[in-house]
C-alpha cells in the first residue's frame, strides 16, 4: 500500500505492458492502461465559471523546466479567461505543452466525452516528443540520416527514432555538406552520428528542445523571479527602529506599493562597539529565501547606538517583507460565482476554536465492544444461502442487483437479516444516473434500505435530488475512495451529511492513529478483501 498514487508514491502499474486475454487467447497487447496526459487548457473559461478555484498541475517526477513551462502557459490563459478578451489558445503554446512532455499527444479526457481510443495510448508509456519529420535517406556507414523538417531543430536538442528505445542528443547538423547550429521549418537537413535499428521511412521525434529548456530555466532563476525593492532603515536615538519599503516592480501586484513597519524596540547607547551602516546593510540584505531583493538600501543611523542582537534587524526585515507580500496578495481579486459563495463562507467559519474542540473530542483508548462488521457483496449469487451468514451487521450491495428480478429473493433475505445499503460506484455516467433515479426509490420501498455507501461528493448531490430529507431517513457512508487524510476532511464530510467514513488503506500508522482518536464521525476500516489497484472510466474491450 505504500506505493499508491493518491499519496504521490505511485509505482506506475498503468505504465506497464499488458496482454488482454479472452478464453486464453490474446486479443490485445501493449500499454493498455497508459492514459494520455490530461490537457484542460481549452476548458479554462468553463472550469472557472463552474466555480473551480484551484488547478492541479502534475509536477511529480517531472523536471523543473516542465513545471515552469506548464505553469507559465496555464497562468497566461487563466488570466485571459478572467479578462474580457476572446479566449483563443495560440497554436505555438499548444505545441510547447506537447514538446515539454506528452504521452501520445494529450487528451481533454471526459471534459469533452472523449472516446476510449482518445483516452489511452498503448504504443509507448513515456514521453513521445514532438514529431519533426520522416527519414528520407540513411547512410549506415557514416551514421547520417536525412529528413525534411516539420519543426525546428538545433544542436543540443534530444531526438528519438520511432523504433528505438533510446534517445540521442543532436551534436552534428548539416545542410548538404555545411555544418549548421539550427534550422527552420521545411528545411532538409542531415543529422550525423546516428546508430541503431534505423531505416528510411522511420519517424523522428524531438523529445526536448534546448531553446525551450533554456527559456524555462531562465524563468525560474533567482535573479528573474525576485521582486526588486528599495528600503530606508531608521535607527534613531530614543525612537523605535523602523523600515520603509518601496517596490520597484511594474507588476500589478507590486506597482506603487509602499509599506512602513515600526519594530517595538528602542536602540541602546553603545558602550564600546557602536552599530555601523555596513552591518545593518548586511543583515537587511539577507532575502535569499524570499521572492524579493533590495536594490537600494538607505540607512539613517544616529551616532553611538547599539543593538544587543543582530536578530533584531532580521526581525525588522522579516516583518517588512511579510507586510509587502500581504498587501500584494490583497490586490488579487477573482470574481467567484454566486453559487460558491455559501461554500466560501462556510470555510471561513471554520475557526481554530472549532478545530481545537474537534481535537479534544477523543474516543476512549479501550476496546470498543460495539464494533460492527460490514460485508461488501460485489458479486451476488442468486442461489447462495446468505441466511447462514453469521457475525455480520451490515451488507453493501451494488445497485445493479436491485434492478434484476433474479435477485429479489436473495435481497429480501439479506435486508431482513442485516442492515442493507446501496453501494454506489466510483465513476458515475449518465446511464447510471438514469438507472439510479428509476430504481432507487422502488428498491428502498421493497427491501428496507438503511442508507448508501457513496464514493464521491457527486453522489450526495444525486441523492439529495431524489430525497428531500436524505439524512433524516438514511445513513450516508463515505467509501475509502474519499481518501480521508486529516480531521478537516472529516469535519467537511459531516457538514455534507456523512455519518460514517471508511479509512483510506493508504494511510501510514501515525495518520491512522490520529484519525482513529477522533469521535466526530463513525469509522470503518477495511480488514479483508481485494482493493482495486485503480479506477478507470475506460473499457479495454471497446475500440471506439
Amino acid at each position: 500500500m505504500d506505493a499508491l498514487g493518491n499519496r504521490g508514491k505511485c509505482a506506475g502499474p498503468c505504465r506497464l505492458s499488458y496482454k488482454l486475454l479472452e478464453n486464453d487467447n490474446i486479443i490485445d497487447s501493449g500499454y493498455l492502461l497508459n492514459t494520455r496526459d490530461l490537457c484542460g487548457l481549452d476548458y479554462l473559461p468553463s472550469l472557472i465559471n463552474s466555480g473551480v478555484k484551484c488547478l492541479k498541475i502534475e509536477g511529480r517526477m517531472k523536471s523543473p523546466e516542465y513545471v515552469a513551462t506548464v505553469t507559465r502557459i496555464y497562468r497566461k490563459y487563466i488570466d485571459l479567461a478572467y479578462s474580457k478578451n476572446d479566449f483563443v489558445v495560440e497554436p505555438e503554446d499548444r505545441k510547447t505543452l506537447l514538446q515539454v512532455f506528452n504521452r501520445g499527444m494529450s487528451s481533454s479526457g471526459h471534459l469533452d466525452n472523449s472516446t476510449n481510443k482518445n483516452l489511452v495510448y498503448k504504443e509507448k508509456p513515456n514521453n513521445m516528443g514532438l514529431f519533426i519529420g520522416t527519414i528520407t535517406k540513411y547512410n549506415a556507414n557514416k551514421g547520417h540520416i536525412t529528413i525534411k523538417l516539420q519543426e525546428k531543430l538545433c544542436i543540443g536538442d534530444t531526438i528519438s527514432v520511432e523504433n528505438e528505445a533510446g534517445s540521442y542528443t543532436v551534436s552534428e547538423l548539416m545542410d548538404k555538406k555545411t555544418n549548421i547550429k539550427d534550422t527552420s521549418i521545411g528545411q532538409t537537413v542531415t543529422i550525423g552520428r546516428m546508430k541503431g535499428n534505423i531505416k528510411v521511412g522511420d519517424k523522428i521525434y524531438r523529445l526536448s528542445s534546448k531553446e525551450l529548456s533554456i527559456q524555462a530555466k531562465n524563468s525560474y532563476q533567482k535573479e528573474n523571479k525576485q521582486v526588486a525593492l528599495n528600503c530606508v532603515v531608521n535607527i534613531k536615538k530614543d525612537l523605535p527602529i523602523s523600515i520603509s519599503v518601496t517596490s520597484c516592480s511594474n507588476l500589478n501586484l507590486y506597482k506603487d506599493l509602499v509599506i512602513t513597519y515600526n519594530l517595538d524596540y528602542i536602540p541602546e547607547e553603545a558602550k564600546n562597539r557602536p552599530l555601523n551602516k555596513e552591518t545593518i546593510i548586511k543583515q537587511i540584505s539577507k532575502t535569499s529565501s524570499t521572492p524579493y531583493y533590495f536594490k537600494n538600501i538607505k540607512i539613517n543611523l544616529d551616532d553611538n547606538l547599539f543593538l544587543p542582537k543582530l536578530s533584531i534587524l532580521n526581525e525588522l526585515r522579516r516583518h517588512a517583507l511579510i507586510n509587502i507580500e500581504s498587501v500584494a496578495l490583497s490586490r488579487i481579486h477573482r470574481n467567484i460565482p454566486d453559487t460558491f459563495l455559501s461554500y466560501q463562507n462556510r470555510i471561513k467559519n471554520t475557526t481554530l476554536s472549532n478545530m481545537r474542540n474537534f481535537a479534544n473530542n477523543k474516543i476512549s483508548s479501550t476496546i470498543n465492544k460495539n464494533v460492527k462488521t460490514s460485508l461488501l457483496l460485489n458479486i451476488l449469487h442468486s442461489d447462495w444461502e446468505y441466511s447462514k451468514l453469521e457475525n455480520i451487521d451490515n451488507v453493501y450491495i451494488p445497485l445493479k442487483y436491485f434492478t434484476n428480478k433474479k435477485y429479489s429473493s436473495v435481497l429480501k433475505t439479506l435486508s431482513k437479516k442485516f442492515d442493507t445499503y446501496i453501494y454506489m460506484p466510483t465513476i458515475i455516467k449518465s446511464n447510471y444516473k438514469n438507472l439510479f433515479l428509476a430504481n432507487a426509490e422502488d428498491a428502498i420501498k421493497k427491501y428496507d434500505i438503511q442508507g448508501f455507501v457513496i464514493s464521491n461528493i457527486c453522489n450526495i448531490k444525486l441523492l439529495n435530488n431524489l430525497f428531500s430529507d436524505l439524512n433524516k431517513y438514511f445513513k450516508i457512508i463515505a467509501n475509502y475512495t474519499f481518501n480521508v487524510y486529516n480531521t478537516q476532511t472529516v469535519l467537511e464530510l459531516k457538514k455534507l451529511g456523512v455519518s460514517t467514513f471508511t479509512i483510506s488503506p493508504e494511510l501510514d500508522k501515525q495518520t491512522l492513529n490520529n484519525l482513529c482518536n477522533y469521535n466526530y464521525l463513525q469509522k470503518e476500516l477495511i480488514v479483508y478483501g481485494k482493493t482495486p489497484l485503480l479506477n478507470i472510466n475506460y473499457c479495454l474491450l471497446r475500440r471506439s
